[in-house]
């Protein structure tokens, strides 16, 4: 009976150790030992059990199979790790690892729609970036005032608010009193100077010839003066006709512009020295920009200086500062002259500043827009490797003055991407490249 009982307990313990070697399962984190090994042998007629087999040659038998099972599980762990799964999606090398693209190849079709400009990085010098805001304002050296000299009455507008105008265009007909009497004494003298002219100086004294003289040259000149050009003088005294004295004349302009006020009205009667309209080339404007004495003393007549509008720099230069302060602000007035050919700019409109002072650094200067941040967030510029190939290069940002970057970590001389960087950074992006060029 005693026998019967221990023969009971090891095989139950045999069937629970098979089962949790089959399952894998673990206590405490180990795996149960695998008792797959022991070999029971019937019982003899008289009940006993060879339990000798579990210690000796089956239990090297039982280890060797697990041993082989084992490793073909390895095998086929292998297999599908490194083999089934990039295979099926065909971006496998061969040892697990997806293909890294580090450039990216764009046709001429691409840089062209994409608008990408290629450019040589050269060394040059850039100041420290000295920030203020700034209001655009009319260029005085390029603006012109039309107003009377005379009192008169507006009898005809030529153009209109906005108009674009040449030198030399009508703008206003103006009728006066005062113009009228000049007009008249001039078609006199001028009929008295050509009698005496005719005579001759044998016949007329030349006291009387010098006063004939002297009377043309003042009725000239007093029409001038009021408002009348040289041309419309000469076409007067063309005429002969006195009934041509009425007091009528035009106001041309002075300039090519654009007509920028004309506070007028047909009818109104103007005194001398108003304004009827105000012309001005708006292709160069100024930005006056307000800066504390220090920051002002820093900064040269001619230094260079960044305009942002919107989202666009615009490039200007400093080319007056006042030298007086302003009684409310403390600041000094700078003015920066800027091209508006594409008229972005608008005068009264509040722009931001960015003027380079005097205290330079040497490198290389490249636009803003030609640097990016890489997806791991350094600085990084295009660098063409072939006719259609770019490739990341990481730099090192030392200075930026408005749309100007100057840099390092590039030789002289190389071709990157000017402008359009940042589609050839999204055509990369695709491509899934790695930042860091491995």
């Amino acid at each position: 009976m005693k026998k019967k009982l221990i023969l009971l307990v090891l095989l139950s313990w045999a069937s629970s150790s098979i089962v949790f070697a089959e399952e894998g399962l673990t206590l405490d984190g180990e795996e149960l030992d695998d008792f797959s090994g022991i070999e029971m042998e019937e019982s003899d007629v008289h009940g006993r059990t060879n339990v000798a087999g579990a210690k000796d040659g089956g239990s090297d038998h039982e280890s060797h199979q697990h041993e082989k099972e084992g490793h073909e599980h390895d095998d086929d762990g292998h297999e599908e790790k490194g083999h089934g799964t990039h295979d099926d999606e065909g971006g496998d090398d061969g040892h697990g690892h997806g293909e890294e693209i580090s450039d990216v190849e764009l046709n001429n079709v691409q840089r062209r729609l994409a608008g990408i400009e290629l450019m040589t990085v050269q060394r040059k010098s850039l100041g420290d970036a000295i920030t203020a805001p700034g209001e655009a304002m009319l260029n005085a050296y390029r603006t012109s005032k039309i107003t009377p000299r005379t009192p008169a009455q507006v009898i005809k507008r030529h153009v209109r608010l906005g108009d674009h105008v040449k030198k030399g265009q009508p703008l206003i007909t103006l009728s006066s009193v005062e113009m009228a009497e000049a007009q008249g004494a001039l078609m006199e003298s001028d009929v008295e100077l050509r009698r005496v002219k005719k005579l001759g100086r044998k016949v007329v004294s030349e006291k009387r010839f010098v006063a004939a003289q002297i009377a043309y040259q003042q009725a000239y000149a007093k029409a001038s003066a009021y408002g009348m050009t040289k041309k419309q003088i000469e076409s007067l005294i063309k005429t002969g006709d006195a009934t041509h004295a009425t007091g009528e004349f035009r106001l041309l302009s002075f300039q090519n512009g654009t007509v920028i006020s004309d506070g007028f009205v047909v009818g109104e009667l103007i005194e001398p020295g108003y304004v009827l309209m105000e012309i001005s080339d708006e292709s160069m404007l100024w930005i006056e920009a307000r800066l504390p004495p220090d920051d002002a003393n820093r900064i040269k007549i001619g230094s260079s200086a960044r305009v942002k509008v919107g989202q666009k720099w615009l490039s200007g230069s400093v080319v007056q500062a006042r030298h007086t302060l302003d009684e409310a602000t403390r600041t000094l007035a700078m003015h920066i002259e800027v091209a508006n050919k594409n008229d972005e700019l608008h005068p009264g409109q509040f722009v931001k500043v960015v003027i380079e002072g005097n205290k330079k650094r040497e490198g290389l200067v490249v636009p803003v827009e030609a640097v990016l941040r890489s997806p791991d967030g350094d600085w990084q510029v295009f660098v063409q490797t072939a006719a259609n190939r770019f490739e990341p290069k990481e730099i090192e940002v030392l200075n930026t003055v408005g749309d100007q970057i100057l840099i390092q970590g590039l030789a002289e001389g190389t071709t990157i991407v000017g402008k359009g960087a940042f589609f050839v950074q999204s055509e990369m992006a695709k491509g899934g490249f790695d930042p860091h060029n491995h």
